[in-house]
């Protein structure tokens, strides 16, 4: 959240509400380049909060503040953008569209108490939106569908419609029908199915109501009917089937009521076509918005506990009531400090307040638990990246706080006296590996530190510090999510270079062998000398190394065995022929000399390691590569395609099994971890951005030997 404008001379035009029943909470989501930045940029404009609008292609709208957001022309962030209509406020929560950033995605999803679905009346949708609307079904969250871009050639609302209803499934109807206008192709106005008026946007917006002309009248008959079918199906009235199906004509006030209260229970949802560049639909979109979609005093709020664990009572949206918020995304600005975005659940957030920051159960992203008291000195009402100040923040609405010195993505803000803990929402875990080096010694400080920064911000990507490979390892959504993360990088300072990534190998003995070490040296003095005999035979997957001696006659000292042992260890952890480390091996010492004066225990140690050296030269030593369990989740139609790409990949599928939520299968398998590298990206291709996976470490396997050498070159060891 980089700052463009910080503004400390007021209230300004910032909206405050005092009650959480003026406020609503709507997260736009659908796929990149549904329109989704653009209609916010509408709406602004036609409440009156910006002057003009801003475009995407030119850099300048209020949500995409990022300059990688200007760069690639798309969100690459959450943005709150509030807006008042009627007299509430409505927090419109923009998110990226583009499957890399689906961190920020569900931070809006968390902040947010109902979803407004952008769908492209040129484009359609992607498979991951299908799937999320089945994940905002699994928890109730209420429902609308905006259908955009109605003044291209190529828009189709009647099909976007049609696929709305196959993809989202029942009561997904639209309220208002597309006017054209003379040339058969511009969208000029709406037909309104309940109050049966047409609204006519010939001379801007807002629109002139007036009746429709003879040749509307049966296209809204049809739509109407179905309408109105819909509504009273989940109308609370059981008596209103009946009376409509007896021919009562109901009053259209009942149908606007009863249409809102399903709205707002998640179990009907509006479709409401709109053209964000000629201002068409928005003011019927804003009545949706502020009529129908539920108040914070209507959603489910997360569960709290303390900082300990132990139960606390079920938190209320009362202003009134404990403090309870949590902070949905924080940004590291070089000028301002954190800037923290937060929706406040429970109580009231105030300036000058001495609160508690608590977050827990991120450590395994690089997110150690952490709690401290800390002073809120200003709050403000973040405008994208432009933050006006405000006197309060009442529960169920959002606000933001700069300079905290410990709030981070996830973290719960709450009373100082009575410190509470609401439990982090599912992260997606990041897949995509990218290694990358400092070019000097004084980029390796930069790097660290603006690694820090951006961690702190970003919980979908997980920094490691491979003890391996020696490797620091960024792990990333995706391409886009890992070239975000390295302009911020380079933005911050830090001149950096990418390596491929390498997986870390093992090597074993296939077979037994033997093994004779010398090492003699005279220089004048003492000089060195050990000699030892060794036998090395495999051991079973996972066994370990062992040492064994059968040493007869005191060949080699006693006290010199414990050296043997020392040496042969340093050696397995060097490797043998590729610089990995040597596993699952016993080595027994059986025989040796040693000089009363020459030897030593640094002597026995080279003896050893020289000893193992000629077992493996002599013998057989095979390279072991990491096998993951993998669990792909994937749309039924991409199972065979997932499955077959699983096989060329070396993978051993397990099976296959419907997936609990619905609509989609879990494939089940065995890969090498070096053919999941890149796997992020391609699963992604393959699915339309709808598969995802999760992957686990499960054994050390055989290479098979017409790619050992083809592994030993990509994936060298540290010690090579």
């Amino acid at each position: 959240m980089a700052q463009k404008n910080h503004d400390k001379t007021g209230t300004g035009d910032a909206p405050v509400v005092d009650e959480p029943g003026r406020v609503r909470n709507v997260v736009l989501v659908g796929h990149s380049g549904a329109g989704k930045t653009t209609l916010v940029e509408a709406l602004l404009t036609a409440t009156g909060t910006i002057g003009r609008a801003g475009t995407v292609v030119d850099g300048t709208t209020v949500c995409d503040h990022d300059p990688a957001a200007v760069r690639q022309q798309r969100s690459v962030t959450l943005a709150c953008a509030p807006i008042t209509h009627d007299g509430v406020k409505v927090n419109l929560l923009d998110t990226p569209g583009y499957a890399d950033f689906v961190g920020e995605l569900r931070a809006g999803l968390r902040a947010a108490d109902a979803a407004l679905f952008v769908v492209s009346a040129v484009d359609g949708m992607d498979a991951a939106t299908a799937t999320l609307w089945e994940e905002c079904a699994a928890v109730g969250m209420p429902r609308a569908v905006a259908v955009t871009r109605l003044d291209h050639a190529r828009a189709d609302f009647d099909e976007t419609v049609a696929l709305c209803q196959r993809v989202f499934g029942d009561n997904v109807l639209p309220l208002y029908l597309p006017m054209l206008g003379d040339d058969g192709v511009s969208t000029v106005g709406l037909m309104g199915l309940i109050s049966q008026r047409v609204f006519d946007y010939t001379r801007g917006h807002p629109a002139d109501v007036r009746e429709p002309d003879p040749e509307h009248l049966p296209a809204i008959a049809e739509a109407r009917a179905e309408l109105i079918e819909g509504i009273i199906a989940e109308s609370e009235d059981e008596t209103l089937m009946d009376r409509y199906l007896g021919g009562e004509t109901i009053e259209s006030g009942i149908l606007v009521e009863d249409l809102e209260k399903a709205v707002a229970r998640g179990h009907f949802y509006p479709v409401v076509p709109v053209c964000a560049p000629t201002g068409v639909g928005l003011d019927v979109l804003l009545e949706l918005l502020t009529a129908a979609f539920p108040t914070p005093l209507e959603h489910d709020l997360p569960v709290v506990t303390g900082t300990d664990g132990s139960p606390r009572p079920p938190l209320t949206c009362d202003p009134d009531g404990p403090l309870v918020a949590e902070v949905v995304r924080t940004a590291v600005d070089r000028h301002v400090g954190r800037v923290s975005l937060v929706r406040v659940f429970s109580g009231t957030l105030r300036p000058e307040q001495t609160v508690h920051v608590s977050g827990h159960g991120l450590a395994d992203r690089g997110h150690p638990d952490h709690d401290a008291d800390e002073r809120v000195a200003h709050i403000y009402s973040p405008l994208g990246a432009t933050l006006r100040e405000v006197p309060y923040c009442v529960a169920g609405d959002i606000c933001a706080i700069t300079k905290s010195g410990s709030a981070e993505t996830g973290d719960t803000v709450s009373a100082r006296d009575e410190p509470l803990l609401i439990a982090p929402w599912e992260m997606p875990e990041p897949q995509l590996p990218v290694a990358v080096v400092a070019r000097s010694r004084s980029d390796e400080d930069a790097l660290a530190r603006n690694l820090a920064r951006l961690v702190t911000g970003d919980p979908t990507m997980r920094l490691e510090r491979n003890p391996e490979t020696h490797q620091l390892v960024l792990w990333c959504m995706g391409e886009a999510h890992a070239d975000v993360v390295l302009d911020r990088l380079r933005a911050g300072g830090v001149e950096l270079d990418t390596e491929p990534v390498r997986v870390a190998l093992r090597e074993t003995f296939a077979a037994a062998s033997k093994g004779h070490g010398r090492h003699v040296k005279q220089s004048g003095g003492h000089g060195q000398y050990a000699v030892c005999d060794i036998e090395v035979e495999p051991l079973p997957t996972g066994a370990g190394f062992e040492f064994h001696e059968r040493v007869v006659g005191g060949a080699v000292p006693h006290n010199y065995i414990p050296s043997v042992e020392k040496g042969v260890r340093a050696q397995l952890e060097r490797g043998l022929l590729s610089g990995h480390p040597v596993v699952d091996v016993r080595v027994t010492l059986v025989d040796g000399k040693a000089h009363s004066v020459d030897s030593s225990d640094a002597a026995f140690q080279a003896a050893g390691a020289l000893a193992l050296r000629e077992a493996a030269e002599k013998g057989q030593v095979s390279l072991l590569e990491p096998v993951d369990d993998v669990t792909v989740r994937v749309p039924d139609g991409y199972v065979g395609s997932v499955m077959s790409d699983m096989s060329g990949r070396r993978g051993r599928v397990l099976g296959t099994e419907p997936d609990s939520a619905g609509g989609a299968t879990l494939v089940r398998a065995e890969v090498p971890a070096t053919e999941l590298v890149r796997y992020a990206v391609e699963l992604r291709s393959m699915t339309s951005g709808a598969g995802t996976f999760r992957r686990a470490f499960a054994r050390y396997e055989a290479v098979p030997a017409h790619l050992t050498n083809e592994l030993r070159t990509a994936h060298p060891g540290p010690t090579s």
